[in-house]
């Protein structure tokens, strides 16, 4: 099986463009390191830390409807539904499944699977 590196989704509402179009259909990819460190130099960001989201959006949005690119100045104009919507694609598609410990329960004895929390080990 390959690895979905990019997601298709639809905006609930779509961006208009300023012919009237309007552009529902899109292609999100996954994040990269860069994505997520390099707008935080970013003059926008360390004036008003809320455009962290614009940049990363701009970034790992591939495609959107028949635009030529999908930059900021798209972002900016989404309707806040459609922005609320691709926050969380975003977060859905770039985060990490717990993994999980495959046992037996010693009470039962049925297979279980036990989610273990890296973050929480040894404390």
């Amino acid at each position: 099986m390959a690895f979905q590196t990019e997601f298709t989704f639809t905006l609930p509402k779509g961006f208009i463009d300023r012919d009237g179009n309007v552009h529902r259909e899109g292609t999100m990819r996954l994040a990269n390191a860069a994505d997520e460190i390099l707008p935080l130099k970013d003059p926008r960001v360390q004036q008003n830390p809320g455009y962290l989201t614009i940049i990363l959006l701009a970034r790992v949005i591939t495609k959107l409807g028949s635009l030529p690119a999908v930059d900021t100045r798209v972002v900016e104009n989404l309707f806040t539904m459609d922005l609320a919507y691709l926050q969380d694609l975003y977060q859905r598609i770039n985060s990490m499944d717990m993994p999980v410990y495959r046992s037996v329960c010693p009470h039962c004895g049925k297979e279980i699977e036990v989610p273990v929390n890296f973050m929480e080990a040894g404390i």
